[in-house]
Formats: C-alpha cells, sequence, structure tokens
C-alpha cells in the first residue's frame, strides 16, 4: 500500500479503499490475512482507530472476518461480491456521465466502443 493520504476523503475510507483495490487485483484472495491493525498503523504512521474503524466497514460488508486471536482474513467469494458491486456501481453511477459527456462531444458510442475494442 502507498502511504500518499489526500484530503478529500477521510483517511479510514481511503485505507479501506485500498484493501479493496487490493482485493479486486487480486493482491488479497480469499483466505488471505490482512494486515494486522498495530502493524497497518505502525508502517502508515495512522491512528489505530483509523484502521480499525477500515477493516470494520470491510466487515459489515461482509468482505472480511475477524477471527478471535487471529486477526482479519478475507472471506471466500470476496472478490466476486465486489465485482458484482463495483460493477453496479459503473453501470448506474459512472457510464452514465461518460455516456453523457461522449453525446456531449459529439461522439458516436458506438465507434468509442469499436475503438476500445480494436485497442486491446
Amino acid at each position: 500500500m502507498a502511504t500518499d493520504w489526500h484530503d478529500n476523503a477521510p483517511i479510514y475510507r481511503q485505507l479501506k479503499s485500498r484493501v479493496l483495490g487490493m482485493v479486486l487485483d487480486g493482491a488479497l484472495q480469499s483466505g488471505d490475512p490482512l494486515p494486522s491493525v498495530r502493524q497497518v498503523s505502525a508502517d502508515f504512521q495512522l491512528n489505530p482507530i483509523t484502521v480499525s474503524r477500515a477493516y470494520q466497514e470491510l466487515v459489515d460488508e461482509g468482505l472480511i472476518e475477524k477471527r478471535r486471536g487471529m486477526g482479519m482474513y478475507v472471506l471466500e467469494g470476496a472478490r466476486d461480491q465486489l465485482l458484482l458491486r463495483e460493477r453496479d456501481r459503473f453501470l448506474t453511477e459512472e457510464w452514465p456521465a461518460v455516456l453523457a459527456r461522449a453525446k456531449a462531444l459529439g461522439l458516436d458510442v458506438a465507434q468509442l466502443v469499436q475503438s476500445v475494442g480494436d485497442a486491446t
């Protein structure tokens, strides 16, 4: 994880986003342990409460689990659940804005999709 925190979001949310990114990228897989709250706090000079809050939100969302005396672990199926959620968010929140911008620029969506296909 990088240590560059920015001011436009609370640090616990930024940390949570980084963990989610690691799950999506496959850096953290089902059953993998997360670094301890104490370790993350020390490595990134964060308050342990900040780290705990980020981890607790991940627990509340059903992506990681607390194992008493053992730490936090990525749950089975967390990546699949996260992919579904992120795809839905993209289609409902981001894609309409992209589509509106393309139309405002006079771009044909079919041509854009084809150009992306040609680039890959």
